[in-house]
Order: structure tokens, then C-alpha cells, then sequence
């Protein structure tokens, strides 16, 4: 018998280049089409690259239809702006908006297929060159600097250079494969598959998410929790109910991910079917990608702590502020964990009464919204010409499970957009940059940078 080896030899090839740009982003969620369209908006040429076939990351291909308020915790100051308030701005000109600023759960519930043609239109009026179904495949490094990336495509493998990449992957593929230094939390929150239903509107009066607690087990759901609403414009429900536990970080974990949550999305319709057999929900759609939460994270030169977040720590180098809650969503057990910085703490599950206590003693003063720094997107021992933005940058538990909303990430794309145009202009690495120079011209751009 032929003996077989662990590994393949691949031929060597002369891989055409494709592009010479001064940004390439890696990764087309908001966060990362945010990146590119400042970039491009200071005269930087820019390529933006997705694996996948739209732009818009969790909030068009999962299917995750809301952004929180960009007001303060007691919804009385206003903290962030930017590209977010005016993708937004653009939604509501179509109707594709449904508005709430003072809700600690809704600022803004959005029809996230108009949000997809949207996030087209912004990237062709800016120039940006854009690739769709491109997977990155590896980066290249020559004479000790990332100078390009290889990608496969329809039109086969290319290459592409840059002078600045931006790593909004959400898993931090870049960096991992540059062999930057990562780590996994050990309870990385769960993914989620979301799934749009007709007919929601007969479910009223129902209690439809004590019918999941009760007869979940009979339909192999993990015990979790279980939220949705409207789609604006529309008769349609989406609704967020599955727990999916699997790593997403890999191949193998990502596929069985996919099929899980559909797999439970199948046996939640199946459970009301069965239990409220008068209502008649119709599945409409699926998402293009599972809802994911957490995978890798990329060791920065500061790792933002749920202490700095929860104390509403300033930062001199500050490029985003949130409000959002600490919203844990439990590995381990049914339910979610909210800590507000009030110093609040509520346990909630489907069904049972709010366990509410605090995770500290009141005080007079509590900060109002929290702060993420610079600092923690710039990766340690890489090229100075790697940032990180989107949920891979570096937080522990608890600060991520506040920060990794979209509207936090959101400003961490434009930040990132903008200090690779500074980062040319003047010569210097991510760590040399002047972060009140960032911070200004973050600024004139339409950021809000309170103290």
C-alpha cells in the first residue's frame, strides 16, 4: 500500500497582483466598510475585501436588525455619531428605520436588507475598490514587512499590496496568520442563528418564549434566552432564540455552528407549531451566516478590562464610547447576566422572575458610558502597519461582553480608516501615532470624542 504523508505540496506560482492601495481591510461588516469609507473620504485608496456575497457583517447577514442608543446610560448626552448615525440618517429616507434612543435593548431596529443596498451605495460613492466572495488566504511578508495578501476568487488567486491593513475579520485571521499572539476566553459567549417568521402577529397574547423554556427539551433547544421584533416596513418577525456552543474560530466548528442553529431554528417552528397550532408562523428566511459573539481575540498593547468599562475609565487615546451594558451570554447556564454602571445587576431567563442585586455598593456618582482606547487595537509584536477593529480587538470577559456590540465596533472601523490615513501622512507606525492628532481628526470627520 502507498504510504500517504500529513501534508500536500502545493507548485510554486507567480501570483498576478491585482491591486496597489495604500488601505487594504479585510472583513466587510459595518466595521470594516466603516474603515474603508474614511480612509477613502482622506484621499486614501482603499480595497475592501468579503468572503461573503454583501457588506453589512451581523447586521445583514445575520440578520441582527438593531443598534443601541448613541445616548449615555441615563439617555441624557449624546456619545457617538459618525458613520453610524449616517447610515442610519440614509435608512430613514427609505422608511427602513424604527427609532427608540431611550431604551437600554433598542435605539434603533433597521430592515436589514435595505441596509445591504445601502452599504453598496456608500462604497461605490467613495471609490472604494471593493471585492465580493474573495477569501484572504494568507499574507506576505518580504524582507521583514507585510507588504500584500493572497486571495482566491472566481477569478482565481491574486494578490493585492498595500501599505496599511486593517484587520476586521471579526476571528483576526490576518493576525493569527502573521502568528500574532491570540487567546479564546474560557467561556466564550454563544452564537446565535436568527431566523425571520410571517405571521407573528398571531402569536399575541401568547406567551411564545414561555412555550420555548417549557417544551424546549422536548425539542433538543438549549436552554438560553430568546428576544426579536419587527422588521420596519414589513409584516415580518425576526427573532433571535438559539444557543449555538460550537468554536466558530474554526473550519470545522464554524460548519456544525451553521447546521445547529438551523437545526434549532427548525425546532423552535416545529415547538410552536405543536403548541400554538392557531398562530400558523411561516419561516421566511435564514441568515447567510450565524450571529457570532466571540471567538479569538488578538493580543494588543492594552487589553481593555470590564473594571475600565465598568468604571467609565477615560483614556487618553479614546476612539469609541458605549452605553451598552455588560451583557453576558452564559456558556454555562440558561439565561443572560446585564451590569449596568450604575452598579446594577440583573440575572434574567425566560420564565422566571429577575434576579436582581448589585456588583457593587451604590455611590453618588456613576459614570455615564465608557471608553475603548486606541491602544487596544494596535496588535503587540506585529508591522506597525496592522490594526485591528471589530470584536477580535483586545478585552477580557466582561469589557467584551459590553464593547462587541455593533455601534461600539462600528467607531472602532472608523478609527481605524482614519489612523491608517494618518499613519502615511506622517511616516509613523500605529503605536507612534499622536492619539490626540487621531482624535481630532476623528473629530472633523463627524465623530463625537466627549471627554
Amino acid at each position: 500500500m502507498k504510504k500517504t504523508f500529513p501534508y500536500v505540496s502545493e507548485p510554486v506560482r507567480q501570483t498576478p497582483v491585482v491591486g496597489e492601495v495604500d488601505l487594504c481591510v479585510l472583513g466587510g461588516s459595518c466595521t470594516g466598510v466603516f474603515a474603508a469609507v474614511r480612509a477613502a473620504r482622506l484621499g486614501l485608496k482603499v480595497v475592501l475585501i468579503e468572503k461573503m456575497g454583501c457588506f453589512g457583517g451581523v447586521a445583514t447577514l445575520s440578520m441582527v436588525n438593531v443598534w443601541h442608543t448613541p445616548l449615555d446610560e441615563v439617555y441624557e448626552t449624546r456619545i457617538f455619531a459618525g458613520l453610524s448615525q449616517e447610515l442610519i440618517d440614509r435608512l430613514k429616507k427609505r422608511d427602513a428605520v424604527l427609532e427608540n434612543l431611550k431604551s437600554d435593548s433598542v435605539g434603533w431596529r433597521f430592515n436589514s436588507a435595505e441596509m445591504q443596498i445601502e452599504l453598496d451605495e456608500m462604497i461605490r460613492e467613495e471609490g472604494v475598490q471593493a471585492y465580493l466572495h474573495t477569501s484572504f488566504v494568507a499574507p506576505v511578508v518580504e524582507e521583514g514587512k507585510l507588504t500584500a495578501i493572497l486571495v482566491e476568487n472566481k477569478s482565481g488567486r491574486q494578490a493585492i499590496r498595500a501599505r496599511v491593513f486593517v484587520d476586521a475579520t471579526g476571528d483576526g485571521d490576518l493576525c493569527h496568520r502573521l502568528g500574532a499572539e491570540t487567546y479564546i476566553a474560557e467561556k466564550m459567549q454563544p452564537a446565535t442563528a436568527c431566523a425571520s417568521f410571517s405571521g407573528w402577529d398571531r402569536l399575541e397574547g401568547i406567551d411564545w418564549a414561555g412555550l420555548i423554556r417549557e417544551h424546549g427539551e422536548e425539542f433538543d433547544i438549549p436552554p438560553g434566552f430568546a428576544w426579536g421584533g419587527d422588521i420596519p416596513g414589513s409584516d415580518v418577525f425576526m427573532l433571535a432564540g438559539t444557543r449555538v456552543h460550537e468554536d466558530c474560530s474554526t473550519a470545522e466548528g464554524l460548519t456544525q455552528a451553521e447546521m445547529e442553529g438551523r437545526r434549532q431554528v427548525r425546532a423552535i417552528h416545529d415547538l410552536l407549531r405543536k403548541y400554538a397550532p392557531q398562530s400558523k408562523v411561516v419561516l421566511q428566511a435564514l441568515p447567510s451566516r450565524i450571529g457570532i459573539r466571540e471567538t479569538r481575540h488578538i493580543r494588543c498593547l492594552h487589553q481593555l478590562t470590564g473594571e475600565e468599562v465598568l468604571g467609565g475609565q477615560a483614556f487618553d487615546d479614546a476612539i469609541a464610547y458605549g452605553s451598552y451594558r455588560v451583557d453576558i451570554h452564559h456558556s454555562d447556564k440558561p439565561g443572560i447576566t446585564f451590569r449596568y454602571l450604575d452598579g446594577r445587576e440583573i440575572y434574567t431567563r425566560a420564565g422566571y422572575p429577575l434576579e436582581e442585586g448589585r456588583w457593587r455598593p451604590e455611590t453618588e456618582v456613576n459614570p455615564t458610558y465608557y471608553q475603548i482606547p486606541f491602544r487596544a487595537m494596535i496588535p503587540e509584536g506585529l508591522y506597525g502597519n496592522v490594526l485591528v477593529a471589530g470584536r477580535c480587538i483586545d478585552a477580557d470577559t466582561v469589557a467584551h461582553a459590553a464593547i462587541r456590540v455593533m455601534v461600539n465596533m462600528n467607531q472602532t472601523g472608523e478609527a481605524a480608516g482614519v489612523a491608517a490615513h494618518l499613519m502615511l501622512k506622517q511616516g509613523v507606525s500605529a503605536a507612534e501615532l499622536d492619539p490626540a492628532i487621531l482624535r481630532k481628526e476623528l473629530q472633523a470627520g463627524g465623530s463625537l470624542m466627549p471627554e
